[in-house]
């Protein structure tokens, strides 16, 4: 059954996002802080509006995407936000990247309200988000999970529902941990291979039919090689969840050497003005360590 839903927020990710469920046959309120985002869903039958106001007012399910977790405090609690406009009995998914604290406070401001929230991070990249393929990781209300979980499978192929409210942020900064130390391995491993004289490409091409194999060795490691940093998920993105995942870890009293190295690179990419770069462009700076570029 068609439900009437929201989307807020039309970037790389949530513009395809959005344009699944209006293909799935869903009515879709959309909202972007730059009109020219919203014309895509506008062609495909979208209703665009000119404030968070006016998804509110029609959705039953709102959708929210956007960069970091001031964004999505503005989007539900700031001047004109949701909390502004919204009846119980709506939903709101955040399928952003924030900080797991700041979930776990939207969302009892929002059930004061009677409004139930989920958090849905997401990982796959432009490519997932455009072809449906998303692995999401979900915080919040079983019951709630439940009821949105059809519209959540137009989106993504892997669906969990990892706990409470925050625990699918927790459960996406494992992730961005686990990528973030792996692009540091490879790398690593490819700058080795370089320093020693051998072929790079054939080293990659030997560990990716072994044990080392992995997605980001495969993707990564190929632009890497190709020198070839077109963003599929951009530095400043990263060096943001990595900042969501040390501050945690700060305040939980919990060491994470890996991540706080790569997080460091990351910083050092950010600051030689390279933050629009894919992240694996982390290899850059092990080249700059081993003396290979400048």
């Amino acid at each position: 059954m068609a439900m009437k839903l929201g989307f807020i927020g039309l970037g790389i990710m949530g513009r395809p996002m959005a344009l699944n469920l209006r293909r799935a046959g869903h009515p879709l309120w959309v909202h972007g802080r730059r009109a020219v985002t919203m014309e895509p869903l506008a062609a495909a039958g979208a209703l665009a509006c000119g404030s968070i106001g006016a998804v509110a007012t029609h959705a039953e399910v709102i959708f929210v995407m956007v960069s970091d977790t001031p964004d999505v405090e503005r989007v539900i609690a700031g001047e004109n936000g949701l909390l502004s406009h919204l009846r119980p009995e709506q939903v709101v998914v955040d399928m952003s990247t924030i900080s797991p604290a700041v979930t776990r406070r939207l969302a009892q401001e929002l059930q004061t309200c009677g409004v139930e929230m989920l958090d849905a991070p997401v990982s796959g990249g432009e490519v997932g988000a455009i072809d449906g393929t998303l692995s999401i990781m979900v915080g919040g209300q079983k019951a709630t999970f439940q009821r949105i979980k059809p519209l959540l499978e137009i989106m993504g192929r892997n669906i969990v529902h990892v706990g409470d409210h925050g625990a699918g942020q927790v459960a996406k900064a494992c992730n961005q941990i686990v990528v973030a130390v792996t692009i540091q391995a490879v790398s690593e491993a490819l700058t080795f291979a370089r320093g020693n004289g051998v072929d790079a490409a054939k080293v990659r091409a030997a560990l990716l039919g072994g044990f080392a194999a992995s997605q980001v060795l495969k993707v990564h490691g190929k632009r890497m090689l190709d020198e070839d940093f077109t963003p599929g998920f951009k530095v400043q993105l990263h060096q943001k969840d990595l900042h969501i995942v040390m501050e945690d870890a700060h305040k939980l009293g919990i060491a994470l050497p890996g991540a706080a190295l790569v997080a460091q690179h990351l910083n050092a990419l950010m600051g030689s003005g390279d933050g629009e770069l894919d992240s694996a462009a982390i290899v850059k700076i092990m080249e700059r360590m081993a003396g290979r570029k400048t």
